[in-house]
């Protein structure tokens, strides 16, 4: 296998993991940024809808962009973006200053996430094998090494600007070294013969040789064969579910263990990270589950997983079960969404980065959706049974896994 692709199999776990700990870093800083901005809870939730708008626009933007000038131009300029953002939270002195600092981390939030999806797209065709859901354990993993920094400062009392300014050099420094090891960049408008479409990906994207692919029908060759804009509509509706019941997950675990089974905070709060926990492992078994079975296989059987495991946690009668219940819904989603980037991705390697954007952008919004569904229908049911509504939306995308093709991908010498 040559050595240009296995760097730039490396550095997209580098912006991948980069990505994670820039946003975790955030995350952990909002409280302190709250306080020390003067606004209250209301007023921070509507701020951070600009966060979410940013990312939106971000992605708009940074799929045909990234389509033109091809992901090694693109991903370096957005992980800087991202990077250089990160630190204008924490100089944020009122809510105006605060709301512009978010649209503009949003913005690079959302071209870094596109980006870096569509340079995995072009490593996972040169590997010829499921590699998405490894790429996005790298992200949760960012997550987990933020927290336990943002822990160790802000123990210790260190202001947010100069905590979110160290985070922005060390990306900068992350950038530079990974960007010489990004894959050049590939010729997308090259026509595929149909030995290669069979191929599951045509051979590396460095041009070294795939072997035994004869009977390669994963999730490269198969999407490769399907471009149409229904087909990518399709994915991104199914993104849209599967991310709202993350959504639902990382801001409705921990109240229901307290609201509806009486849990203390400090036990409340083991519903998310079990969930996170669960989530993150998955991914880093997803691959193989998806190189022997197909990627329709992981949406199937993932998406029915994680209806029973949301299922259990909402009926759950204690605490245990419930704990239990939202582990099963993050090891249920971990593989899924992956590849339905993945299927975007090589839907049509000359729009790569358009096809990812769209499928992301609407994921993002379902994430964004998810805890606005709920909270209003709680006022109608209790929080346990409004949980029954994301199982139903789990249910339909395993209906739906059939836009996928099972199948096992070929891999490269």
């Amino acid at each position: 296998m040559e050595t240009s692709l296995r760097n730039g199999r490396r550095a997209t776990f580098a912006f991948f993991l980069l990505n994670g700990f820039l946003m975790g870093m955030w995350i952990v800083h909002i409280p302190v940024v709250e306080q020390r901005t003067g606004i209250g809870h209301a007023e921070l939730g509507r701020l951070l809808l600009l966060l979410g708008a940013g990312a939106f626009l971000g992605m708009r933007v940074a799929g045909p962009l990234t389509d033109r000038l091809g992901a090694r131009a693109v991903l370096p300029a957005s992980a800087a973006l991202c990077g250089a953002a990160v630190v204008l939270p924490g100089l944020a002195g009122g809510a105006p200053a605060l709301g512009a600092a978010l649209l503009l981390l949003g913005i690079g939030n959302g071209t870094l996430d596109v980006s870096m999806n569509a340079h995995a797209v072009e490593v996972e065709r040169g590997y010829g094998r499921p590699l998405m859901s490894a790429f996005h354990a790298a992200f949760s993993v960012g997550g987990v090494f933020a927290a336990l920094a943002g822990a160790l400062v802000l123990d210790r009392g260190w202001s947010p600007a100069a905590v979110l300014g160290a985070t922005a050099a060390v990306s900068l420094v992350v950038t530079a070294g990974a960007t010489r090891l990004l894959l050049p960049r590939a010729p997308a408008d090259t026509p595929c013969s149909p030995a290669e479409t069979d191929r599951a990906g045509g051979g590396p994207v460095t041009g070294g040789p795939v072997t035994d692919a004869p009977a390669a029908r994963g999730p490269v060759a198969t999407a490769r064969r399907t471009a149409s804009p229904r087909r990518i509509r399709i994915l991104a509706a199914l993104a849209f579910l599967l991310m709202l019941c993350e959504g639902v997950a990382n801001d409705w675990s921990t109240p229901h263990l307290r609201d509806v089974l009486g849990a203390p905070a400090g036990t409340a709060a083991l519903a998310y990270g079990a969930f996170a926990t669960a989530m993150t492992a998955g991914r880093m078994l997803a691959d193989r589950v998806s190189g022997r079975l197909g990627p329709a296989a992981v949406l199937r059987g993932g998406s029915a997983v994680a209806a029973a495991g949301l299922a259990l946690a909402a009926l759950a009668p204690n605490v245990p079960v419930a704990l239990a219940g939202w582990a099963v819904l993050g090891a249920g989603l971990s593989g899924c969404v992956p590849q339905l980037f993945s299927a975007a991705g090589h839907a049509d390697p000359a729009a790569a980065g358009a096809n990812v954007a769209r499928v992301a952008g609407l994921g993002y919004l379902g994430m964004l959706a998810g805890p606005a569904v709920i909270g209003p229908l709680t006022h109608l049911v209790p929080l346990g049974p409004a949980l029954l509504l994301p199982v139903a939306l789990c249910l339909v995308v395993c209906a739906a896994s059939g836009i996928l093709t099972d199948g096992r991908p070929s891999r490269t010498a």
